[in-house]
C-alpha cells in the first residue's frame, strides 16, 4: 500500500529535508521548497487593519474549574503569561476518567459479541453538507459564516450549557483496532473547473473463483526470501505433477502459499534438496530442507465485491493479498525485489553515480481497492546499487584516501567498514569465484597479518601466502584486509583480489552529489514518464503470464485510468495596503513580491553579522551584503535598524563556538551599557564557511545554548548580490521577527468555513527517523500549531526525541508526579493550546490536525494513541473541555501520478507539462468509501509533480469534501518561505522542517533523512535509552525558528 516508502518525485528532491540555507531565488518548486535562513525577533510591525493586527481582543473568562490561566493583559500581544496554577482536582479527574474510558474499552468483548458504538463521523449514510455546530457555540455554523468574533460570557453569566454537552456529545475513538472505522466520504467535491486527467492506475478484473491459503514452514528456518523462493521453486518442479495436482502456486517468499483451487491435501511435508552454488562461500555441498504446507483458509471474492460496493466497512486484506502475491510472483523470480519495487538491468540501462555506486531502473507495483474496482498502481523508479568493481577501486572512489600509497587513517578505515559491512564480494584470483560477506576490516594492515593455513601447522603472513600460492604481489598491502567469517575464525581477504558482487542494493543515505546524479538521470517530464509507465506495463505482459491469467483469472488493462478531476481556484492573498499591490491573485500557483509589502512587517532593532567565509572575509564585502539585505527588508515593509548593534566581524571557521559565544556576550554587554537591560540580540546574520558541514553546529549553539535567532547564508549565493535572492531571505527573516508575509483575504474577512466562525487551531505533526543503519539515533517528533487566529499564518513549533523508529508521537500528552504539587500535566498539545490562548485571547473551539508521515498500515494505531493524547491534553486544561477534532493524514510518499490529457493546453497543464495547481481528485482512484482525496496544489518546474494524498481518519467537525479541499488548497498559498503554492499543507510542512532542525542538534550536518513510517522496532531498540534533545530557548520558540 502507499505509505511513505522510498520513492522520490521525478522532478527533483525537496529541499525541505536539507539545511534551511537561503536560496538564490524564491522557491523554484513546491516539491523542493525554498531554502530559507534564520530570522530575528522584533516588534509587531505594521498591520492590515484586522482586529488583532495592532489592537487587542477582550480577554475571555472561563467559569469551569480550569488550568487555562486568565490573561494578565487583554492584549493578545502581551509579553508575559501567568504561570499555570496547580492542576485542579476536576481537571485531573477529567483526564484520568477519560483515560479510564479508553482503558476500559480495551477489555470489552470482541465486536462479534458486543455491538460497537458508531462514531458521529462513521455513519454509513453520507454526512450532511451543512456542518453541525460546535458544542461551545449557541448558534449553528454556517457554510459561509459571516458571524463576528465570538465573545466570551460575562463574569456573572453561568457557563454555557453546551460545555456540558461537549462531554456527552463528543465521542472518543474506540481503543481497539477491531472497533474503529474511519469516516465515510461525506459526498464528492463540486467546486472548481471540471476536467479529466490520466492516472498511473490500471484497472484489474478478476474471474470469480475460489482461492486457498496455505501456511509454509521451512526447516531449518531460512531468513532470505530469495532462498525461500528457490526452495519453493524446486519443490514445485519436483512435486507439481505427483503431489500438487498440477497447480501453480503463488508464494510470498515467507510463510504464505496461495493456489487457485485446492491442493490434494490439507497438510503435507516435503523434502527438498538444494545444491549450494559454486560461487557461494564454503564447500560445495547439498543442503536438505523440510517444507511443511498446511491449509489455512479458503477465500473467495464475495467480501471484496461487497467492500468495493460500499456494503462492507473493512477491506478484505486476505483476498487482496492473494491477488497481489500472484501478480508479484513472476517479477520476484526475475528481478531484484526492493519492498514493493522491482529493479533489473533488463528494465532499462543502468547509470553511474558518484563514489562507487550505480543506479538501476525499475518499477513500483501495488494492488489497491478503489472506487473503480481493483487498481494496479505502477510507477517507474530508480534505485542505487553498489557498482560491481574491485574493492580497491570502490575505496578510491568512496573513501578517497589522500594518498593511496600510504596506510589508511583510523577515520578512513571506519568509513570503509561502514560502507562495505554486509556487502558480498567474490574472489578474482581463483578459478572458482567464491563469494564472501564482509564482516569488517582488519585492525592491522595486510602486511602485518598472519594466519595458519588449513594444510600447514606454521603461521604465515598474508602477503607471503599470496606470493607463494598464487604468485600475486599485493600492491595495497599497506591497507587493511577485508574480514569475513567470525571474530574467532576470521578470513582475511586483501582488497585487491575482491570484486563487489553485482546487484547489491545500497541501503545507506545518499550524499548530495549522489542524489543530484540520481535525479538528473531519472527526472522525466510528465509525457515521458507516462510513456515509460505504459511501456513497463506492456513489457511485464501480465496477459501472457500463465499463473496470473489462467490460474488466478486476473486480467489487467494496459491503458492508464482516465479519471474525473477539478481545478480549484486559487485564493486571493492580502499584502499591506501601503504597497502598490495590496491584493494578489496567484497565476498558476505563483506570484512575486514586486510592488508588494509584507502584510505585517516585523521589527529588528538589535542585530549584527558574523562572517565565517574566508573568501568574503573583507569587512567591506560583508558590509555591502548586510546593507543590501537590510534595504530589502525595509523596502518590503519591515522596521529594520540600518546600523548593527556590534561591528560586523570575521571569525575563523575552526572557532565557531568561541565566536558565537563572544558575539552573545558582547551584545549583552552593549545592550546593558545602552540601558537596555533585559533586551537581547534579535537577529544574528551569519555568512557560513566556504566548506559545508558547520550549519548544524551553528544552529544547535544559537538556538539551544545561547538563545540567538540567526539567519544563515551560503557565501556562494551572496557574491552575486542578487535582489531576487535578498528578497527571498527577507521573507524568511520577517516571519522569524514575528511578522507575517501575507494572509488569505478570506481569513481577514472571516469567510473560511469551519475556521473563521469560531477560534480554530490548526496543528501539523511529523516524525522523522534516522538513516538506515543508524541504530543509536532517536526518532524525532515535531508538532506545530497556529497561534494567530483568524489569520492562521504563524505557527509555533515544538520538538521531542523518542525511541528509534517509533512512529507514534509519544510526547503529545504526558504527566509527571510531583510530591508537593501532585500530578503535573504536560506535553506538546497542551503547551500549544496554551500558546494559542496566550496569543489570541481565546481558547480553541475547534481543532484541525494534519498528521504527516503515516503509512496506511499504521492509520489505526496512530489515530488511537494520538487522539487519546489530544483528548487528555484538552481535558487537563479545563473540566469538560473537549473541542471537536478533525484528524487528517498527509501522505506524500506514494506512487500516484497525474498526467494532463493534453500537455500543450494551458487550460489543462502548466508550462512544465504537469497538471495545474489546484487539481483535486476524489473519484475513481480514491478509497471506495472513506474520506480521502489527492490534491496537486503546486506548479511543477521539472519532472513529474507528485500530488499529496489526504485521508481523514476522524472528523467531529463534519467537513464536507468541498470545505476541506478548499481549506487545504488555500493554506498551501500561505507558506512563508516562498511566493509559490507548495505541495503539502504548510502545517505539515513546518512540522517536517522543525523535525529536521532538531536532528541537527544531535547529529550535526550528517542529518538528512526522510519522514517515513517507523515500522517494527526490535526489543533492543526499545530498550535503548532515548537521547534527550537539547531544549530550544523560549525566545527562539516564540518565532518560526525552523523556517
Amino acid at each position: 500500500m502507499s505509505g511513505r516508502g522510498g520513492g522520490r518525485r521525478g522532478g527533483g528532491r525537496r529541499s525541505d529535508s536539507r539545511p534551511d540555507y537561503s536560496s538564490a531565488a524564491p522557491d523554484q518548486s513546491a516539491n523542493r521548497g525554498g531554502r530559507g535562513g534564520r530570522g530575528g525577533r522584533g516588534g509587531r510591525g505594521r498591520g492590515y487593519g484586522a482586529p488583532d493586527a495592532g489592537g487587542s481582543r477582550p480577554a475571555p473568562e472561563f467559569h469551569a474549574p480550569a488550568t487555562f490561566p486568565p490573561l494578565a493583559s487583554p492584549s493578545p500581544s502581551a509579553s508575559t503569561f501567568p504561570p499555570l496554577a496547580s492542576p485542579s482536582p476536576s481537571a485531573s479527574t477529567s483526564a484520568a476518567s477519560l483515560s479510564r474510558e479508553f482503558d476500559k474499552s480495551l477489555t470489552l468483548q470482541s465486536p462479534s459479541s458486543a455491538p460497537v458504538r458508531r462514531q458521529p463521523s462513521d455513519s454509513v449514510r453520507p454526512q450532511p453538507q451543512t456542518p453541525a455546530p460546535p458544542p461551545a457555540q449557541p448558534h449553528p455554523i454556517q457554510t459561509h459564516p459571516t458571524t463576528p468574533v465570538p465573545s466570551q460570557p460575562p463574569a456573572s453569566a453561568p457557563a454555557p450549557a453546551s460545555s456540558s454537552q461537549q462531554v456527552t456529545e463528543i465521542e472518543v475513538p474506540p481503543s481497539t483496532s477491531k472497533a474503529i472505522t474511519f469516516p465515510r466520504r461525506p459526498g464528492y467535491g463540486t467546486l472548481g473547473r471540471k476536467c479529466k486527467v490520466r492516472a498511473n492506475h490500471f484497472k484489474v478484473e478478476v474471474e470469480d473463483r475460489d482461492y486457498y491459503h496455505y501456511d509454509v514452514t521451512i526447516t531449518p528456518e531460512v531468513i532470505l526470501k530469495t532462498l525461500n523462493r528457490n526452495i519453493m521453486s524446486q519443490l514445485v518442479k519436483l512435486y507439481k505433477v505427483s503431489h500438487l495436482g498440477q497447480r501453480n502456486p503463488a508464494y510470498d517468499g515467507s510463510k504464505s502459499l496461495y493456489t487457485a483451487g485446492p491442493l490434494p491435501f490439507n497438510s503435507k511435508e516435503f523434502v527438498v534438496k538444494l545444491v549450494k552454488g559454486e560461487d557461494e562461500a564454503g564447500p560445495r555441498r547439498e543442503r536438505e530442507f523440510k517444507v511443511a504446507i498446511k491449509l489455512v483458509a479458503k477465500c473467495d471474492l464475495y467480501h471484496l465485491q461487497q467492500f468495493l460496493r460500499g456494503r462492507q466497512l473493512n477491506a478484505p486484506q486476505d483476498i487482496i493479498q492473494i491477488l497481489d502475491v500472484a501478480l508479484r510472483t513472476s517479477p520476484s523470480a526475475n528481478y531484484t525485489v526492493v519492498g514493493r519495487s522491482f529493479f533489473s538491468t533488463r528494465l532499462g540501462p543502468k547509470g553511474v553515480l558518484p563514489e562507487g555506486l550505480e543506479y538501476w531502473r525499475g518499477y513500483y507495483q501495488s494492488l489497491r481497492p478503489t472506487q473503480m474496482g481493483l487498481s494496479l498502481n505502477i510507477d517507474v523508479s530508480a534505485r542505487s546499487f553498489y557498482e560491481p568493481i574491485l574493492v580497491t577501486e570502490f575505496v578510491a572512489k568512496h573513501v578517497k584516501p589522500h594518498d593511496v600509497s600510504k596506510p589508511m587513517s583510523d577515520k578512513e578505515c571506519i568509513k570503509v567498514k561502514k560502507a562495505l559491512k554486509g556487502v558480498k564480494v567474490q574472489l578474482t584470483h581463483r578459478e572458482v569465484a567464491r563469494r564472501y560477506k564482509i564482516a569488517g576490516v582488519s585492525s592491522q594492515p595486510t602486511n602485518q597479518l598472519t594466519f595458519t593455513p588449513d594444510d600447514e601447522g606454521t603461521r604465515i603472513s598474508v602477503v607471503q601466502y599470496f606470493r607463494q600460492k598464487y604468485n600475486i604481489v599485493l600492491r595495497y598491502a599497506h591497507w587493511p584486509s577485508l574480514q569475513a567469517g567470525s571474530d574467532t575464525k576470521p578470513i582475511y581477504l586483501p582488497m585487491e583480489v575482491c570484486k563487489i558482487v553485482e546487484g547489491q542494493r545500497y541501503t545507506k543515505k545518499l550524499n548530495e552529489s549522489q542524489v543530484s546524479g540520481l535525479l538528473r538521470a531519472t527526472c522525466q517530464r510528465p509525457n515521458v514518464r507516462e510513456e515509460n509507465i505504459v511501456a513497463m506495463v506492456k513489457r511485464n505482459a501480465f496477459g501472457q503470464d500463465k499463473l496470473v491469467r489462467e490460474d488466478f483469472g486476473i486480467r489487467i488493462k494496459e491503458e492508464l485510468a482516465l479519471v474525473d478531476a477539478r481545478v480549484l481556484p486559487p485564493p486571493k492573498l492580502k499584502y499591506h495596503e501601503s504597497g502598490r499591490e495590496a491584493n494578489v491573485h496567484p497565476n498558476v500557483g505563483q506570484w512575486n513580491m514586486i510592488d508588494k509589502k509584507m502584510v505585517n512587517g516585523g521589527t529588528v532593532q538589535f542585530w549584527t553579522c558574523l562572517n565565517f567565509s574566508y573568501n568574503l572575509r573583507k569587512v567591506e564585502t560583508a558590509t555591502t551584503i548586510c546593507n543590501e539585505l537590510v534595504n530589502m527588508c525595509v523596502s518590503k515593509g519591515m522596521q529594520f535598524s540600518p546600523n548593527p548593534l556590534l561591528p560586523i566581524q570575521y571569525a575563523d571557521s575552526n572557532q565557531i563556538e568561541e565566536a558565537l559565544i563572544g558575539i552573545h556576550d558582547q551584545s549583552k554587554a552593549k545592550l546593558a551599557s545602552m540601558g537596555q537591560d533585559g533586551k537581547q540580540l534579535q537577529l544574528l546574520m551569519i555568512i557560513l564557511p566556504d566548506q559545508s558541514g558547520s550549519y548544524g553546529k551553528i544552529k544547535r549553539i544559537c538556538e539551544t545554548e545561547l538563545g540567538i535567532v540567526s539567519q544563515c547564508c551560503k557565501p556562494a549565493n551572496l557574491t552575486r548580490l542578487s535582489k531576487q535572492y535578498f528578497e527571498n531571505v527577507a521573507l524568511k527573516i520577517n516571519v522569524k521577527a514575528g511578522g507575517r508575509n501575507n494572509v488569505l483575504s478570506d481569513a481577514i474577512q472571516r469567510r473560511i468555513p469551519l475556521v473563521s466562525d469560531v477560534p480554530t487551531i490548526i496543528f501539523g505533526a511529523d516524525v522523522t527517523h534516522p538513516q538506515p543503519g543508524e541504530d543509536s539515533s532517536p526518532s524525532i517528533a515535531a508538532v506545530v500549531a497556529s497561534v494567530d487566529w483568524p489569520e492562521i499564518t504563524k505557527y509555533r513549533g515544538l520538538v521531542s526525541a523518542q525511541h528509534h523508529r517509533e512512529e507514534i508521537i509519544q510526547d503529545l500528552y504526558k504527566t509527571t508526579a510531583d510530591p508537593q504539587r501532585g500530578v503535573i500535566h504536560g506535553g506538546m498539545i497542551r503547551e500549544l493550546l496554551i500558546a494559542f490562548r496566550k496569543s489570541t485571547g481565546y481558547k480553541p473551539h475547534r481543532i484541525i490536525f494534519y498528521r504527516d508521515g503515516v503509512s496506511e498500515g499504521q492509520f489505526t494505531q496512530v489515530l488511537l494513541y494520538e487522539m487519546d493524547a489530544i483528548r487528555k491534553a484538552c481535558a487537563s486544561l479545563e473540566d469538560g473541555y473537549l473541542p471537536p477534532v478533525t484528524f487528517v493524514v498527509v501522505q506524500k510518499r506514494h506512487h500516484t501520478r497525474f498526467f494532463p490529457t493534453d500537455s500543450r493546453s494551458r487550460d489543462l497543464a502548466d508550462r512544465s507539462g504537469n497538471v495545474l495547481p489546484g487539481t483535486v481528485v476524489d473519484t475513481e482512484i480514491c478509497h471506495p468509501t472513506e474520506f480521502d482525496f489527492y490534491l496537486n496544489s503546486h506548479a511543477g518546474i521539472q519532472g513529474t509533480s507528485r500530488p499529496t494524498h489526504y485521508h481523514v481518519l476522524f472528523d467531529e467537525n463534519k467537513f464536507t469534501a468541498d470545505i476541506l479541499q478548499m481549506l487545504t488548497n488555500n493554506l498551501c498559498y500561505t507558506y512563508a518561505r516562498c511566493t509559490r503554492s507548495v505541495s503539502i499543507v504548510p502545517p505539515a510542512y513546518y512540522a517536517h522542517l522543525a523535525a529536521f532542525r532538531a536532528r541537527y542538534y544531535i547529529e550535526g550536518d550528517t542529518s538528512d533523512v526522510g519522514s517515513s513510517s517507523g515500522g517494527e522496532r526490535s526489543t533492543r531498540d526499545r530498550n535503548v535509552e532515548v537521547r534527550i534533545l537539547p531544549a530550544v530557548k523560549e525566545n527562539v520558540k516564540d518565532v518560526m525558528f525552523y523556517c
